[in-house]
C-alpha cells in the first residue's frame, strides 16, 4: 500500500524549546536546523526533524500513569554511562522502572520521558 504521508518532525511541547533543544543535541548530536523565540528544530540531514514547540502552562506527563502518553526510545552502547552522562546534564531517573535489566527510562529535564536501551 503507498505512503499516505512523509514524517517530517516529531514536535514536543514544553516550555522552553531553547533548553530543550540543548539537551536533545547533547542525546542526539544533532545540530539546529530552525530556531525562533517559540521553536527550535534539530536534524542531521534526515528526513525527520524534533521539534520542540513553546506551550504556555506546559505540565509534564505523570510517571507511572495510566493515561497513554508518548516518550522516545534510544539504542546506546553503554546504559549505564549513558544514563550517567544523561543525569549529569539535567535528566532525573524515575523511581519507576519498569525494564528490569532491558532498558532503562529517564525523563528530560521538562519530564517527557524516554528509554535507553542496549544497541546489541
Amino acid at each position: 500500500m503507498p505512503a499516505l504521508a512523509q514524517l517530517a518532525t516529531v514536535v514536543i511541547d514544553c516550555a522552553d524549546p531553547g533548553s530543550l533543544a540543548e539537551f536533545y543535541q547533547a542525546v542526539t548530536g544533532w545540530h539546529v536546523v530552525y530556531s525562533d523565540a517559540d521553536c527550535v528544530h534539530l536534524g542531521d540531514g534526515g528526513p525527520v526533524l524534533f521539534g520542540f514547540q513553546r506551550v504556555q502552562g506546559y505540565q509534564p506527563p505523570g510517571w507511572p500513569d495510566p493515561a497513554k502518553h508518548a516518550h522516545l526510545d534510544f539504542k546506546v552502547a553503554d546504559v549505564a554511562r549513558t544514563v550517567e552522562r544523561l543525569l549529569a546534564i539535567g535528566a532525573t531517573k524515575p523511581a519507576f522502572q519498569p525494564g528490569g535489566e532491558e532498558w532503562v527510562v529517564l525523563a528530560d529535564p521538562e519530564g517527557h520521558l524516554f528509554c535507553l536501551a542496549a544497541d546489541a
